[in-house]
């Protein structure tokens, strides 16, 4: 019996143009949207997510962002905030990796960006993971110690719903994906920095997913671990069937 709901989500990423994205919410319909466990989120691009709310009503398949601005409103031409957002997703993704590396993304941002999403009632999936040398050199600890605490700076505490995902920026789209009792080593240090930083009702609730080159034939190896609440899927979200073996590999 699982302690907490799994969730799996599908981050698209910038990937699939409108013919091809409303094939693919039709298809993931059919294969998931009367399943009740696990919870599945998807992440469109921002352009498709108003259509993807109509096609997906009545439903159990939930919809995310794949990135928010923290401010209210102003000149900040091409961003997108939270209360834009609020009544078409359930969910933000926030501070994934490539938001870090492309965009030069610092916790003192994703901290902005958290504040925002909370405050708006929206759910946050927070994005935290270690570089392959700091894994090497035994730093993984110290760097997600560093990121949780910086991106909830000031904060007194966080919803009970709130996601993180342990993706290992190593294992993002290289094929390689963690084994998973490092993941699991890591979940399970993540809720103890939770604990830490605020309390064990909050470590206890909160839900963890693991991410890095997931995909149907490896997804079942994460499933049995105490501390690993799910998965966050790149490449392999952009394809129904596997997608759909992903999502029942944690019913």
């Amino acid at each position: 019996m699982r302690e907490r709901k799994p969730i799996i989500g599908g981050n698209w990423k910038m990937n699939l143009n409108q013919t091809d994205s409303f094939l693919l919410l039709s298809e993931l319909n059919e294969k998931l949207g009367n399943l009740e466990l696990p919870e599945i989120v998807l992440f469109p691009p921002f352009m498709w997510l108003t259509e993807a709310k109509k096609m997906l009503k009545d439903t159990e398949l939930m919809l995310g962002a794949q990135n928010v601005y923290w401010e209210t409103d102003g000149p900040f031409t091409g961003e997108i905030n939270s209360h834009m957002l609020v009544d078409i997703v359930d969910y933000v993704l926030i501070g994934h990796s490539e938001r870090r590396l492309h965009f030069g993304e610092e916790d003192s941002e994703i901290n902005k960006k958290l504040f925002a999403v909370i405050e708006s009632g929206l759910t946050p999936v927070l994005a935290i993971g270690e570089q392959r040398h700091e894994r090497i050199a035994q730093e993984t600890a110290q760097k997600l110690r560093i990121q949780i605490e910086e991106s909830f700076n000031n904060f007194e505490k966080i919803p009970l719903d709130l996601v993180i995902a342990y993706e290992p920026v190593w294992a993002i789209g290289t094929g390689e994906p963690a084994h998973p009792e490092e993941a699991q080593e890591s979940c399970a240090l993540i809720r103890e920095i939770i604990q830490s930083r605020f309390d064990s009702l909050t470590a206890k609730n909160i839900r963890i997913q693991y991410g890095g080159s997931i995909n149907a034939a490896n997804a079942a190896e994460f499933s049995n671990f105490r501390d690993i609440d799910g998965l966050l899927v790149g490449s392999a979200s952009l394809e129904a069937t596997n997608f759909a073996e992903i999502c029942t590999a944690f019913v």
